[in-house]
């Protein structure tokens, strides 16, 4: 069973992130589901080096910890005098370099920037507050945006309904109950959830480290499967919909999210079930017109080769390991945010 008191909170909430007496409180994503370690972040290396390992990964709590990582830069610096604009955008600048493709770490950073701006003149303790003051409210946003889209979402999904998600979009990666596991999750209090199927999520195997984990403790029922299992699933079960979440959301609606997602969208279009993406509008990117342009990290041949730390394939193999793909729009039934229930054709051009 899960000790949620050896856990980060925030509201009284369970976050994998919080600021805390000084410091960032992060729970160690690597170590679960064995392990339950909260790491303690002082600088702002300790935070990028956080985010590029994925001690904190899914696209809302990335931004919430670059924001909180802003705070860090700002509390290391001379209280009595202004914070020099180097400090900062060098900061902004290290964090955003950790992974390219989740819109909302630059998002968070950019807001930030906006925030320390107006205050540049201020003494470093009043940059502080006012930074720590926006970077949680950038937290209890994201608590109140996943409520919201939790509901959105649940109210899509028919009586008695079985679902199929991908990867960990709960708690764990953001500030509040999740993005398309929170429409599970919603769905289960209401009564409406009969049974969630999630898939591994190779190779890093989210599903089964992750949300398998969250799941367990919210006494959702659930079965885990391979993620070649889902065309199978979807051709001889009664699949109601595929939930997923999303790391950035093109203009056109086109959306990134974890490696395999692509995959869920061909297999349902096929059976005839509605995909949807469930994600907060600060995963939404005016800026990139299409899928296409849409930065896709290239993680460590590592990850295919040892997952885990084990190794499977024979010494001088190489291998391929993109973490991410893109749905196109045509593909989606719907897109869930907090603020309504979008269908195509996408235009996000005025978000």
């Amino acid at each position: 069973m899960i000790d949620r008191a050896a856990l980060p909170s925030f509201d009284s909430v369970f976050s994998p992130v919080v600021f805390r007496d000084g410091a960032i409180d992060l729970l160690d994503q690597t170590r679960l589901p064995h392990e339950t370690v909260v790491l303690q972040l002082r600088t702002v290396a300790d935070v990028a080096e956080a985010i590029r390992v994925m001690r904190v990964r899914g696209a809302p709590a990335i931004g919430i910890t670059a924001a909180y990582g802003m705070v860090l830069a700002a509390q290391n610096q001379d209280p009595q005098a202004p914070i020099p604009k180097d400090v900062m955008t060098q900061t902004a600048a290290t964090l955003r370099n950790t992974r390219p493709t989740a819109v909302n770490l630059t998002w968070a950073i950019d807001r930030m920037l906006s925030v320390y701006r107006s205050v540049s003149t201020e003494s470093g303790s009043a940059v502080f507050d006012t930074l720590l003051k926006e970077a949680r409210r950038i937290h209890k946003q994201d608590i109140a945006a996943n409520r919201a889209m939790g509901e959105l979402g649940s109210n899509l999904l028919p009586d008695n309904a079985t679902v199929l998600t991908i990867c960990n979009t709960g708690a764990l990666a953001t500030g509040g109950v999740g993005t398309a596991y929170g429409v599970i999750h919603t769905a289960h209090d209401r009564g409406k959830l009969r049974l969630a199927y999630a898939c591994e999520t190779r190779p890093r195997l989210q599903g089964a480290r992750l949300t398998a984990w969250e799941l367990l403790h919210d006494g959702i029922p659930f079965r885990l499967l391979s993620d070649g299992a889902a065309a199978s699933l979807l051709k001889t079960k009664p699949i109601d919909a595929v939930l997923a979440g999303a790391d950035r959301i093109a203009r056109n609606g086109d959306t990134a999210n974890k490696i395999g997602t692509y995959a869920l969208a061909v297999l349902a279009e096929k059976h005839g079930v509605p995909l949807y993406i469930v994600a907060p509008t600060s995963t939404v990117d005016p800026s990139t017109p299409t899928g296409q342009d849409i930065p896709i990290e290239e993680r460590s041949p590592d990850e295919v080769l040892a997952p885990q730390g084990t190794r499977f394939a024979p010494e001088g193999t190489d291998a391929w390991n993109p973490a991410f793909d893109v749905t196109p729009a045509e593909l989606i039934a719907g897109i869930i945010t907090e603020q309504a229930v979008y269908r195509g054709p996408f235009d996000f051009s005025s978000q």
